[in-house]
């Protein structure tokens, strides 16, 4: 049961469901936990947040009953709790804190279940905007936070496995993925915790005016004709102007939300914003935005390769921000996680994971020999271990009806069932 009460009613082992005010005010990202610290408690009571919402349900009731004598509180709030959660959003989000290295198998099969909460939790989001309710956007903090703990833990994990979406989920899973594309890009640039939750948020609800889109359109099994594409063109104005309508959204949201399509040279829209008009975090979104969507299968298209994609987008002047693309790859890898790659020993390869700071020396499995035309047992390869003979020599292009399973090799079986693979 979900009860309003003031903050200074709060005590350990309540589960506090949202504070009341806005999130930059209160000690912390998250607003979903139980109360189990002293020093948080006291946080929150010297905050300028003085009313909260408790789930009675999850954790402690107040310690003497809430004055009934005053009205109810309408239900709205509640509404705007609930809008964007992706039930079941865990109780507490991993901390910060919970940065120590993991196994790429042990990411990925976290960031499996991340994946599946976030596409709940854009699902619901989608849902609220087109039944005209207002979108409240700190709901989706606890998310992120998840989000960020799983890039910072392992970058190439939660990043690769939101590449892989069917079709029927692309618009919701490429939020997701354009969140964590986001923070890695936040952490290659060296920004604080705090700025890549903000700029992860950004990514999140950055299409978030595509709900208003007609679903013949946003779903048409084709490439859309010019008239279509004049309308899918206004979602960025219309998830401006969503978000203003609720509450939660910070100026870095509405910046991304509304310009995440422009370009720096000009040639972008709505705004056909150039130069110093377009700001750092819109430029970013439109570099995470235009990877996650080229490397992804729609309805009329397969997704490119990684690396392929890479490759495509450093070609296209003008498009990118220059030195955040630079960023952006470095963050990636000139090989991502997935690529398909030929080695200098004519054996093929699929990238699994990344070296840092060796761009071109990942980890690689084979499984291909192109000298006997034949599929050899996989192996892994450090190619960045000293001693090691072979390198990466070029891309290789990806047939899925040569090359069947290649998701197989670089992500955990457990990982992919999650992702319907």
């Amino acid at each position: 049961m979900l009860k309003k009460i003031a903050v200074d009613q709060l005590r350990l082992g309540m589960h506090l469901h949202k504070l009341e005010g806005r999130w930059m005010d209160h000690p912390f990202w998250k607003t979903r936990f139980v109360l189990t610290s002293a020093e948080d408690l006291a946080q929150l009571r010297a905050s300028p947040v003085r009313e909260c919402w408790i789930d009675t349900a999850q954790g402690l009731d107040v310690a003497t009953p809430v004055d009934d004598s005053a009205p109810p509180a309408a239900p709205t709030p509640a509404l705007h709790v609930t809008a964007l959660a992706a039930p079941p959003l865990v109780t507490r989000a991993p901390p910060m804190t919970d940065t120590g290295p993991r196994s790429m198998k042990d990411e990925l099969r976290q960031a499996a279940a991340i994946c599946d909460r976030g596409r709940e939790a854009v699902v619901a989001m989608f849902g609220e905007a087109r039944m005209g309710r207002a979108i409240d956007a700190e709901s989706c903090l606890p998310l992120v936070d998840e989000i960020s703990g799983s890039v910072l833990r392992n970058p190439g994990a939660l990043v690769s496995l939101a590449r892989l979406k069917t079709q029927d989920d692309y618009s919701y899973m490429h939020s997701v993925a354009v969140c964590a594309l986001m923070v890695a890009l936040g952490r290659q640039m060296g920004l604080s915790d705090d700025e890549c939750r903000v700029i992860g948020l950004a990514g999140l609800v950055h299409d978030i005016g595509k709900a208003l889109m007609p679903l013949e359109v946003l779903n048409k099994p084709a490439r859309l004709t010019d008239a279509e594409f004049a309308v899918m063109r206004s979602h960025p104005v219309r998830g401006h102007e969503l978000l203003l309508e609720g509450q939660g959204a910070t100026a870095e949201m509405l910046d991304v939300v509304l310009h995440h399509h422009e370009r720096p040279d000009g040639k972008g829209y709505p705004h056909q914003l150039s130069g110093e008009r377009l700001s750092r975090v819109a430029r970013m979104g439109a570099i995470c935005d235009v990877y996650d969507a080229i490397t992804s299968n729609r309805h009329y298209k397969s997704g490119w390769d990684p690396a392929e994609s890479i490759a495509q987008m450093a070609s296209w002047k003008g498009q990118f921000d220059e030195t955040l693309f630079a960023a952006f790859v470095q963050s990636l890898g000139i090989f991502p996680t997935g690529s398909l790659v030929r080695l200098q020993s004519g054996k093929l390869a699929v990238v699994v994971e990344q070296n840092a700071g060796k761009l071109v020396a990942p980890v690689v499995k084979t499984f291909y020999s192109t000298k006997s035309q034949m599929r050899i047992t996989p192996e892994r390869i450090d190619l960045a271990r000293p001693g090691c003979a072979d390198r990466i020599v070029g891309r290789q292009p990806q047939d899925a009806a040569s090359f069947p399973g290649l998701d197989e090799l670089w992500a955990d079986p457990e990982a992919l069932r999650r992702r319907g693979r």
